[in-house]
């Protein structure tokens, strides 16, 4: 692998780095700053051919690093949001079996001739490309695209996919331990068959980096958990800590806040995090309901600094408290 395919050593200097994003991307998660600590996890996960499993509460930026590797190393970015109903086969490919039954529906009401039917309701006619497909081998899921129709990744950031891949696998613990295993067999044996294809869909070109997400909320399986490099994403226990660090993180987003603000912010919600941990609340406040106070603020104050400070604790109520006893409510 060359040096081209992994992200670049970031300067000594520079505590960490901002990745900026393309079109596509919303108010929220315009920006992403990426630190040494992060790189060096998804560096390890290219270099071992391992999926990097990121862990840690909602909100905390798990997600938006997986897009921000992509950027970084200019590849291709495929997301797939897993829920309850996932299936392990939905990441390779699926089967439009409803769109078969009605163009056989058809075919039959029309009498079309038999020969022309059967080659017209060939099962490939109707395998669409999954995620892993199209990270595997995009040139084969191109021609299966147009074969089909549908649509291609959104790719929201403009990367190559002949740099590669970064495939995103949003929240894995919502599925069953039959979508991780299957997974996994998957990206070991980089290929997979679909059905109805006699070939297999082959690796071609430089391995994707598989990036997972988990909220803890199910224990994952421990095969799945041994196969994969694992970055946990914390915010810090210590105050000073837990402040500097979503203050660098308001100012990257919204640089026209003065410090001051972005502090204030850090510690009301250091405050309340504290509170819902005391109260064992989940979920506790974090970096989201952090930006978002920042960005209400701003949004309803403007440049005003004077203003800012004074909605700064009217919008907490709304952002930073969202349980029953926990402090919601008007403020006097």
């Amino acid at each position: 692998m060359t040096q081209a395919d992994r992200l670049a050593p970031l300067a000594r200097q520079k505590p960490s780095r901002r990745v900026t994003f393309g079109t596509g991307a919303g108010l929220a998660d315009h920006v992403h700053l990426i630190d040494q600590h992060e790189i060096d996890a998804i560096n390890t996960a290219l270099m071992a051919s391992r999926p990097l499993l990121i862990r840690g509460e909602p909100g905390v930026g798990k997600s938006q690093l997986a897009r921000a590797a992509a950027k970084e190393m200019k590849r291709a970015y495929i997301k797939h949001v897993i829920d309850s109903r996932s299936e392990s086969r939905d990441l390779m490919w699926t089967f439009d079996a409803v769109q078969r039954l009605a163009d056989a529906q058809l075919a039959g009401a029309l009498k079309q001739d038999m020969e022309a039917a059967r080659a017209a309701l060939d099962v490939e006619n109707y395998l669409h490309p999954g995620p892993i497909w199209w990270a595997f081998n995009w040139a084969s899921a191109e021609v299966q695209r147009a074969k089909v129709g549908g649509r291609r990744p959104a790719n929201p950031d403009g990367g190559d996919p002949r740099r590669g891949c970064v495939l995103l696998i949003d929240e894995i613990d919502k599925a069953e331990s039959e979508v991780p295993n299957g997974l996994l067999d998957a990206l070991g044996a980089r290929e997979f068959t679909p059905f109805g294809r006699g070939d297999p869909i082959q690796l071609d070109g430089p391995p994707p980096l598989v990036v997972i997400t988990s909220n803890d909320e199910r224990t994952l399986p421990d095969a799945f958990l041994r196969r994969c490099a694992v970055l946990r994403l914390e915010l810090p226990r210590e105050k000073a800590a837990f402040v500097n660090r979503l203050e660098e993180r308001g100012k990257a987003h919204f640089p026209m806040l003065a410090s001051g603000l972005l502090r204030d912010a850090a510690s009301m919600l250091f405050d309340d995090r504290q509170a819902a941990i005391t109260a064992q609340i989940m979920p506790r406040p974090g970096q989201a309901e952090y930006l978002d106070m920042l960005r209400a603020v701003h949004g309803l104050a403007g440049d005003d600094e004077t203003e800012q400070g004074r909605l700064l604790s009217v919008v907490r109520e709304f952002t930073l408290r969202k349980h029953a006893g926990d402090g919601a409510g008007p403020t006097a």
